[in-house]
């Protein structure tokens, strides 16, 4: 090539990255993480992070490189660790003042909230799966990207129905998580038909006047069921159930056969590329809370593609109104009465994918998706949605 044309292809290229929209996003995550304290990453909770969320970003970020550089738009990607439910409103605040589009959160539910509130961006939850994000404690541009606890117990419940393992013997655990998210399994229980044959409590503790709640054999025993359904936020306990029981039942929930986001076992529609970049990327296998946040970058590089110019908040309205593709086989995007991403769910016992929900079968009138968690007219998120 003539070096007066490669100096002419080089100056366009220079003109066309100095001409590049530059989208600033900000992760905020835990500046001491005890999901992913090392005792627990090694024992590999199924359903548990097992790295940090820029992760699954930096790899969606990294992938759509080409496809930013088309369009011309950059993202920019600053990850902040903060130790508080005020750190993390301040440092949404400098993130806003300093020019982002967007700030993504990997923090409990306050802090998230407390994020929401300090800002007018669009933020993204890519960690927390409490119901009452999405309902009662709502916020107008607040994104989820994992699937709420509702949406993971409906699909159990579905697939539970389906197999006509009608009898229930739910089993939860001492914290306010636990009690919280028993709720919600009941709900969904009763919501696909299915029945209580009892419930029960157990708590793991040193104290022998309480040996008996960890006891698998009393806590299973004394009851016919079809299948043992087990709330265990923690996950000690659960790890321990199946194959344990009274009775020769599977187990369903924080064990056993789970419904999650992702699992590195799914051989469809792609997904096993996806988890081969992940893998290949960060060394360690790809969990439903990684491709939360790799979907969360798929979401924003399909919103800079769009309005590659801006401004933001053409950027925001993209972010809310387009569909993207997650390798489930189906468009995704945000719902509009609650923010959360409609998605299928993985059915797993961590060795591969057992079934998708929503099952076949269960229908709905506009979107089969929205059999999954809140629906629209049960108006559970108050707030005036962009």
């Amino acid at each position: 090539m003539k070096r007066p044309v490669l100096a002419a292809l080089l100056a366009g290229a220079a003109l066309g990255a100095a001409q590049a929209a530059t989208f600033k996003l900000t992760l905020l995550v835990p500046a001491d993480d005890a999901r992913l304290e090392r005792s627990r990453t090694e024992r590999a909770y199924l359903g548990h992070p097992g790295g940090s969320a820029s992760d699954g970003l930096q790899v969606a970020l990294k992938e759509a490189k080409f496809e930013l550089e088309a369009a011309g738009a950059v993202l920019a990607l600053e990850t902040v660790p903060v130790a508080s439910a005020a750190a993390a409103r301040d440092a949404a605040q400098k993130a806003e003042k300093g020019g982002a589009v967007v700030v993504l959160t990997d923090l409990p539910a306050d802090w998230t909230l407390a994020t929401a509130d300090a800002v007018k961006l669009p933020v993204m939850n890519l960690g927390d799966a409490s119901d009452r994000l999405r309902e009662q404690d709502c916020r107008p541009r607040l994104l989820h990207l994992l699937p709420s606890e509702r949406m993971r117990t409906d699909a159990l419940a579905q697939t539970l129905a389906a197999a006509r393992w009608s009898q229930v013997l739910l089993l939860t655990g001492p914290t306010p998580a636990d009690a919280q998210r028993s709720a919600t399994a009941q709900a969904s229980i009763k919501r696909y038909g299915l029945k209580l044959a009892a419930t029960k409590p157990f708590r793991l503790s040193a104290d022998p006047r309480e040996r008996d709640m960890a006891n698998l054999k009393l806590l299973t025993g004394n009851a016919t069921y079809d299948v043992v359904w087990v709330v265990d936020s923690d996950g000690e306990f659960a790890r321990t159930l199946p194959y344990r029981t009274s009775l020769p039942r599977p187990v369903v929930g924080d064990a056993g056969l789970m419904a999650l986001a992702w699992s590195a076992q799914f051989e469809r529609f792609g997904a096993p590329q996806v988890s081969r970049r992940f893998a290949k990327a960060t060394g360690r296998p790809m969990t439903a809370h990684d491709w939360a946040a790799w979907m969360a970058g798929k979401a924003i590089v399909t919103a800079a593609t769009e309005v590659p110019k801006g401004p933001a908040a053409a950027f925001a309205k993209a972010l809310n109104d387009l569909e993207f593709d997650g390798s489930k086989g189906t468009p995704l995007g945000f719902r509009a009465w609650d923010g959360q991403l409609r998605q299928p769910m993985l059915l797993t016992d961590g060795q591969g994918v057992v079934a998708m929900a929503p099952v076949e079968g269960v229908l709905h009138p506009k979107n089969n998706l929205d059999t999954l968690g809140a629906d629209a007219p049960e108006k559970l998120c108050k707030v005036a949605r962009p």
